[in-house]
């Protein structure tokens, strides 16, 4: 499997007053085209600094990280907020949208950013939001929608650029369990779709629907396991006993 994702003993190290935090001891992993993982661990284990540094949103202090075999660890942030315009979709716990928009016009700002003409950005927002169940909701603001249906929204807005990679902050985090299993079936079309899914969660029943596990410790990678139950199920190789 071709690795859209080489990090090489990334390392994050914050300054606290007097004090040094090692967020990041070392993180040395791949993750390929298409695969989809769950990243957990307790509070304070470097899920969260991970996130960010996957996500473009932030560099690390030591080490490499190649992003479609670019070395983006040594980018400055306007080259860094290119290449998450174009090749990763955020989608987070609180949604993030912004209250006066409607929903089709939450989705089509980031193609604001990339420069596209409104008409095909209606076009690409209508579409994406359609892909999510939400063609009927497209004039609704943010408070006129349900938690899952503001979700739907964020997931729509985060799928509208094409991005190779979703990255997933606690997204079920605010939703009751019926929602979040809806919310998760989303995911799993999307990773059917082609794209790499990372999902960041707390919660084991939602780390279950990702096809790989990467467990968290102080700032290390404690396990990293295929989730054997998933995988045999989606490998299109696997035959179930008759």
């Amino acid at each position: 499997m071709e690795s859209i994702i080489s990090v090489q003993e990334l390392r994050k190290t914050y300054i606290m007053g007097m004090e040094k935090v090692h967020a990041l001891k070392s993180i040395t992993l791949d993750i390929g085209s298409n695969e989809y993982v769950a990243l957990m661990g307790p509070s304070g284990s470097g899920k969260s600094t991970l996130m960010n540094l996957l996500g473009c949103l932030d560099t690390p202090s030591e080490g490499e990280y190649f992003l479609n075999g670019t070395n983006v660890s040594t980018m400055e942030d306007g080259e860094l907020a290119e290449v998450r315009n174009k090749d990763i979709g955020f989608v987070f716990q609180t949604f993030n949208l912004l209250p006066r928009l409607s929903a089709l016009d939450n989705v089509a700002l980031p193609l604001v950013y990339a420069g596209m003409s409104k008409s095909d950005r209606t076009e690409k927002a209508m579409a994406a939001l359609e892909s999510v169940g939400l063609g009927d909701r497209v004039e609704h603001k943010p408070n006129e929608l349900s938690g899952g249906q503001r979700q739907r929204v964020a997931i729509a807005r985060a799928l509208v650029n094409n991005p190779a990679i979703i990255l997933a902050d606690e997204p079920t985090g605010n939703l009751d369990t019926k929602t979040s299993i809806e919310i998760m079936s989303i995911f799993e079309k999307i990773h059917k779709s082609g794209n790499t899914i990372i999902l960041v969660t707390h919660e084991p029943d939602i780390a279950e629907h990702a096809h790989r596990i990467i467990r968290l410790r102080d700032g290390l990678v404690e396990t990293d396991v295929q989730n054997d139950k998933i995988v045999s199920a989606f490998d299109p190789d696997h035959r179930y006993n008759e």
